[in-house]
């Protein structure tokens, strides 16, 4: 047994084995496979940077061809700029504490007081003189500035310039006062244009949401969800005036001029005010004296019907923009209801699509903003007026009465020179009866 163990012939045998073993996992073929193993087993790095569509979104016009078309889609904005640089390679050094818990260092971990603020539950919208975007965020408890050709971004933050508890509608007057209505705070506060409260409205509010600035007659609307009331304030005194509709009956009111937990608010150039009385899915018109003057509107799920209208707004040939929060669609109708168009098929966050729609605003530019609570984005829209649209339908149809035109004269040219008219065959000529011959008379001979 003991020789059989240490057989030198078998040890050799094990010992010619290993090193061809050996020889064969150092070969170069060996080594690329292990390369390409690890190449293949690494993760691909994720895509940093702005989000990409996988189509150009400012081609999106609605109605779509071959109408004239009176939306296009412009931009969007989620908040605060971010810096999509790689960060330096180097890697940062642990403690002692972080390498003993194993865990992130210092610089690897992530920092919410560093990180640029984004839109989370965005609500209110209003646009100042300069352009500038205001964004009320109920979740985030501050008011996003945004400048709509750089992106940059600013913020009136709770805690800091102000105090906020559940901030719902924005207002800017033509001194660019800007008027944020409280919820939670029963209240509206007023800010100047260096953003900090300069005053505010309590009297008489339990829950105001909507609010706008009638800058002619110098009046403030304020909606009250739960009072079922527009109530109308001096924008300079900021003293009540009179409320719209009856209060206290629990959003239970169908009758025209009374509302079931209105939400929304705007004026048009005449001063009339409208209404999204969300319950009834409906939209009542005032005239600025606070008379009923008319209302459109009826429960549904497809264009031209409401399920929870909320953000209202009135464009400046006075048709009326209206967010349905349910369906996701931005609605626009003229004076008498009639839906002209609308922006948002089905839920999404595509360009163009709505997740919660709920606040609209236009600004002097007609450009045309929304925001939307789930994708916590606003989307900004231009809105092409009715001479403008009146003045490219007009020359598109000269372009195809030219193109019509040419494609008829090409057409003639292709057609061969007409022939000169050719007589028609003459008739055979006739051979003349032969004159009976008078045999009785002599023949007359010539001389």
């Amino acid at each position: 047994m003991f020789r059989f163990l240490f057989n030198p012939m078998r040890t050799r045998k094990a010992l010619a084995m290993l090193l061809l073993l050996a020889l064969a996992l150092a070969s170069p073929f060996f080594a690329r496979a292990d390369k390409k193993k690890k190449k293949d087993d690494a993760a691909p790095a994720p895509e940093v940077g702005p989000r990409k569509f996988p189509f150009d979104p400012t081609k999106l016009v609605w109605p779509s061809p071959p109408n004239v078309g009176r939306v296009h889609w412009l931009d969007y904005f989620a908040g605060a700029k971010i810096d999509y640089t790689p960060a330096a390679t180097a890697k940062p050094k642990a403690t002692w504490m972080d390498r003993l818990a194993g865990g992130q260092s210092q610089g690897e971990k992530f920092n919410p007081k560093t990180f640029p603020f984004q839109l989370i539950g965005p609500y209110g919208v209003a646009v100042d003189s300069k352009g500038l975007v205001y964004v009320a965020d109920q979740k985030v408890g501050g008011v996003f500035i945004f400048n709509t050709e750089t992106h940059d971004t600013q913020m009136i933050r709770n805690g800091f310039e102000a105090h906020f508890g559940w901030i719902n509608g924005l207002a800017i007057d033509d001194d660019d006062r800007l008027f944020v209505s409280d919820g939670k705070m029963h209240r509206v506060l007023i800010f100047n244009t260096k953003h900090e409260v300069e005053g505010q409205i309590t009297e008489g509010l339990v829950d105001p949401v909507g609010i706008a600035i009638d800058t002619t007659n110098r009046f403030l609307y304020v909606v009250d969800t739960q009072q079922d009331q527009v109530i109308v304030y001096d924008a300079d005194t900021l003293k009540q005036l009179r409320r719209i509709g009856t209060g206290g009956k629990n959003h239970f009111l169908t009758s025209p001029g009374d509302f079931g937990a209105p939400q929304g608010v705007a004026l048009d150039s005449d001063g009339n005010v409208y209404v999204t009385d969300t319950l009834n899915n409906r939209v009542e018109i005032f005239d600025a004296d606070g008379v009923f003057i008319s209302m459109f509107g009826k429960h549904g799920d497809g264009p031209g019907t409401f399920a929870r209208p909320k953000g209202i707004a009135v464009d400046s040939d006075g048709h009326i923009w209206v967010c349905d929060a349910m369906e996701d669609r931005l609605q626009v109708f003229n004076r008498d209801g009639q839906l002209l168009t609308y922006i948002g098929t089905g839920h999404g966050d595509l360009p163009g699509q709505f997740k919660a729609l709920v606040g609209v605003a236009i600004d002097k530019k007609n450009r045309v903003f929304t925001t939307e609570q789930y994708p916590g984005r606003m989307q900004m829209f231009r809105y092409v007026t009715d001479a403008e649209a009146a003045a490219e339908k007009a020359k598109h149809d000269e372009e195809l009465q030219k193109a019509a035109d040419q494609r008829q004269k090409a057409g003639a040219a292709s057609k061969p020179a007409d022939a000169a008219p050719q007589k028609p065959p003459a008739a055979p000529a006739t051979t003349p009866a032969s004159t009976p011959v008078d045999t009785t008379q002599p023949k007359t001979q010539g001389r």
